[in-house]
């Protein structure tokens, strides 16, 4: 290896790192990217001609490889945890005396000399950083807490974040990543040109860019990273010792910190962000306390969830005024029957919402909530917004109160408050339902509606439709065609594009045959080859729903007990309901075609067995029904062609000893074109 060629290759690594440290993370003025440009294209050019000299930690490095299919799961070293919240005076003054009394337990006294970092809370994406003898390793997104995607290709993008450090250490750093402003606003503007959705705010769009395939996409939008803990490694003895180290280490740091002493210079740090909070280049909603001791910090633990010896205070919550369009009633997990108020679209924390928690009955009757009132909306720190007072002066009289619900409202149980007390005389505020499957009925009645079989809407599984659930932005199918992708961003699970992406297909699924719509129903007896049949033999979905059992018998299998559940189905009062709601939410069921050229399979029943190459079995039944032909599951004297694909079942055999005719998949395509 020519030495001269290796020492001028050192030195622009060196001198092309100053440059990115002084522009990136120290903002000096002095420094533009033309400064290094010349340096990276001489860099760029010796590598191409010496490409065994290329290292991981070479600047032309930073944006390499070919896109990604997908992201890795990553070990986490360290546990990551979240912070508990405070959001007001004695919410944090509580968070002291409990921190305080535990110190004095384990140290037979309480400390004098005990004091807090404050730090601003940045809106953004916590990012894991692992570094091995001073040189990046792996970036990793927080995950479970135990498990992240590894996005080390994107974090190897981002300007701020130090390939290499000034220092052979090995340790775990974590920060958040962020958008500026700027980037936020002209990312926005280049969207709005190409017809995109908008991002909701700058947190959205760095969640989003972060978990990007192509590193190329995370270089052009401009995150950065701004590190505050060092969570494995050689760790100083104080937080404000942590911030320090660093900052030396190379990583860009938030100076805007400060050491406090008093619960009162604690609050006068929070009030003077709280004035200033729009001054920075980054979004912050709060600030992050921290008992500023090491060895306190180990004395105080974690709970499950969080550390004990931090904490966030956030800034007060954005607020909005709407109206409420409707109350329903989402029961949970437990039995719980939670009361959610549909509300006209308003924007609060820049995503439109139009859902708010009312918590129980009892706190609709203490805000005197009436369906059609104006009332103002607060978005804190619950996932899902509240209603924090009615605007009692704006009523026309044509509001409606609420009633408790004497049975639940999803199976029609008893429904009673529990005892929260030994001797039974104080009830709780919240209303249950006694039947424990009442909640998983609900969550496969909607699993049911959205399979493929039925409405087949693209990413609503089933973990997500139990969020949905749960958090109350649900409670039957009909609900799903008003969200909004306000509602779903602030959930886990949803980025940048997630969010879209459901709400797209959502939308998309709103046209449907009338086959797939009963299908979807979820009627008792009533499979997809019946739904099929119920299709074909009525013009309209309100002429089933007027046709009496006896009638529906006439109906090719169907039987009087599939006549029977039939007919009650749609004599529920409460079906009746979620079928007119289907429709006033958007559902339309598409016409069927009279062109007798498409019929020429008519009365000829086909049975498929085995695996399809060209189409899936779905697919290929598609086809049949659009040509006029019926499909059945079983082979029968009547069945005119048994199809078999690549490892046929018992229906082959059934189909021998009939003497059914058996067909192959070519010749199944001939028939079809």
């Amino acid at each position: 290896m020519n030495k001269e060629l290796q020492s001028r290759i050192e030195r622009l690594y060196n001198q092309i790192d100053d440059l990115r440290y002084r522009y990136h993370v120290l903002n000096d003025p002095g420094v533009t990217d033309a400064m290094y440009d010349g340096l990276m294209d001489e860099l760029r050019k010796i590598e191409e001609k010496n490409p065994e000299l290329i290292t991981p930690e070479s600047p032309t490095q930073r944006v390499a490889g070919i896109p990604l299919d997908r992201f890795e799961k990553v070990q986490h070293l360290v546990p990551q945890w979240s912070f508990d919240d405070a959001f007001n005076e004695e919410d944090l003054r509580n968070w002291q005396e409990r921190n305080l009394k535990i110190l004095e337990k384990k140290l037979g006294g309480r400390p004098e000399d005990l004091n807090y970092t404050c730090e601003l809370k940045i809106d953004g994406l916590h990012l894991v950083l692992t570094y091995e003898d001073g040189i990046l390793k792996t970036g990793a997104t927080r995950g479970d807490g135990k498990v992240g995607e590894d996005i080390t290709q994107n974090v190897r993008a981002i300007m701020s974040v130090p390939l290499k450090l000034k220092e052979k250490v090995s340790m775990v750093a974590e920060g958040e990543i962020w958008m500026d402003r700027k980037h936020f606003n002209f990312l926005n503007k280049e969207r709005e040109k190409n017809g995109e959705i908008l991002f909701a705010n700058p947190r959205n769009a760095a969640a989003g860019t972060i978990r990007q395939l192509d590193a190329k996409v995370v270089e052009k939008r401009k995150l950065a990273l701004i590190a505050y803990d060092i969570s494995h490694g050689p760790i100083p003895d104080t937080q404000k010792e942590e911030l320090t180290e660093l900052k030396e280490l190379g990583f860009k740091t938030d100076d805007d910190w400060k050491v406090c002493r008093t619960i009162e210079e604690i609050l006068d740090f929070w009030r003077k962000w709280e004035k200033k909070k729009n001054s920075k280049d980054f979004w912050i909603d709060g600030v992050v306390i921290k008992v500023n001791q090491k060895s306190y910090q180990e004395l105080l633990g974690v709970t499950g969830k969080a550390p004990r010896w931090a904490i966030a205070m956030k800034f007060p919550a954005e607020q909005g005024t709407t109206k409420i369009k409707d109350i329903y009633v989402q029961v949970g997990r437990t039995g719980a029957l939670t009361p959610v108020a549909l509300m006209e679209p308003v924007r609060l924390a820049g995503t439109t919402v139009t859902h708010a928690t009312l918590h129980n009955f009892d706190e609709i009757a203490r805000l005197g909530v009436r369906v059609g009132d104006s009332v103002v909306v607060e978005k804190a720190g619950d996932i899902i917004p509240k209603v924090v007072r009615v605007l009692d002066k704006m009523r026309d009289g044509s509001e409606k109160e609420v009633k408790i619900p004497r049975v639940c409202p999803i199976c029609g149980s008893e429904v009673k408050r529990k005892d929260i007390s030994d001797k039974k005389q104080e009830k709780s505020a919240g209303i249950f339902c006694v039947n424990p499957k009442c909640y998983a009925q609900e969550l496969e009645n909607i699993i049911h509606f959205v399979s493929k079989k039925a409405f087949d809407i693209d990413g609503l599984g089933e973990k997500i439709v139990e969020h949905l659930l749960n958090e109350g932005l649900i409670k039957n199918p009909a609900d799903l065609f008003v969200l909004t992708v306000g509602d779903l961003e602030p959930l886990e699970r949803f980025a940048e594009k997630s969010a879209e992406n459901l709400i797209n297909s959502i939308q998309s699924a709103k046209e449907v045959t009338m086959a797939r719509f009963i299908y979807g129903l979820g009627i008792k007896l009533v499979g997809e080859e019946t739904a099929i049949r119920l299709a074909n033999a009525f013009p309209s979905i309100d002429k089933l729903v007027a046709t009496p059992g006896e009638e529906l018998e006439q109906i090719e299998d169907v039987g009087p007990r599939v006549a029977g559940s039939i007919a009650e189905y749609f004599k529920n009062k409460n079906n009746q309901k979620l079928i007119a709601e289907l429709f006033k939410n958007g559902i339309k069921i598409r016409q069927k075609t009279a062109d007798i050229r498409n019929k020429k399979l008519s009365g000829k029943v086909f049975v498929l067995t085995g695996t399809l190459t060209s189409m899936s079995r779905d697919e290929a039944k598609e086809k049949i029904r659009a040509l006029g032909g019926n499909v059945s599951g079983s082979v029968s004297k009547n069945t005119d062609f048994v199809v078999a694909g690549a490892e046929p079942g018992s229906k082959y055999d059934k189909a021998m000893e009939l003497g059914v005719k058996i067909i192959g998949e070519s010749e199944l395509l001939e028939i079809l074109d």
